[in-house]
């Protein structure tokens, strides 16, 4: 079977669980609806049309701040003019079919709060560590996790790291107290600070060289 074929098909496999579907860098990208993804994960494992008996990787999303970085190099003064529509988070799947050579996204929006969705460990194993991974820094709860901690952070760690809203300079810091003879934990002394956005889309890079009247290409 072809993604091309497999694209026609997944209205079938997988019914009103598949909100929507697109391709995008030669990859077939499909909208679930969060209460069926686990259900959605077991068909494209267990299917033989499409047997994704990998997952490469999962990832969590938040977009709160979707658009700013955008509207803030143009100089607009609209607000979010670009801002994301839908759900603050969501959580991406990879997914690899070794059969028929092809790879399949999965994108799930999270409604609810905290954002929670179901495990899929029990389907693909290589789940627990991503799962853990996107819980400790986003804050994202995987109902049906065996053993769902923190796993890159302290566990007296305090938010979530990859959080939008969470602080560059973070909530606490450490330091050796000669006193105490310990190391402990006090409100954070740096000064918050704002980065200039690091990461630009094409199209907004060249509409703000129009703009400025910079010419992009060639010359004497």
């Amino acid at each position: 079977m072809s993604l091309s074929q497999l694209r026609e098909y997944l209205p079938t496999l997988l019914g009103d669980a598949l909100l929507s579907e697109r391709v995008e860098f030669g990859e077939l990208t499909c909208e679930i609806a969060c209460k069926d993804i686990k259900t959605v994960c077991q068909k494209l494992r267990d299917h033989k049309n499409a047997q994704f008996d990998q997952l490469i990787d999962l990832c969590g999303m938040d977009y709160s701040s979707y658009g700013e970085e955008d509207d803030a190099l143009l100089g607009s003064g609209t607000q979010n003019a670009t801002s994301w529509p839908g759900s603050r988070y969501a959580v991406v799947y990879h997914l690899l079919s070794l059969n028929h050579n092809f790879r399949l996204r999965l994108r799930t929006e999270l409604d609810n709060d905290p954002p929670t969705t179901e495990s899929v460990i029990d389907i693909w194993p290589a789940a627990n560590w991503f799962e853990r991974e996107a819980f400790d820094l986003l804050g994202i709860i995987f109902t049906g996790h065996p053993d769902l901690r923190r796993l890159l952070t302290d566990y007296g760690f305090i938010g979530h790291p990859f959080r939008k809203d969470f602080p560059l300079s973070g909530q606490v810091e450490m330091r050796y107290d000669e006193e105490q003879g310990r190391v402990i934990y006090q409100p954070v002394t740096i000064e918050p600070r704002t980065l200039v956005p690091r990461t630009i889309g094409k199209d907004v890079f060249s509409r703000a060289n129009a703009d400025i009247g910079h010419y992009n290409g060639g010359g004497e």
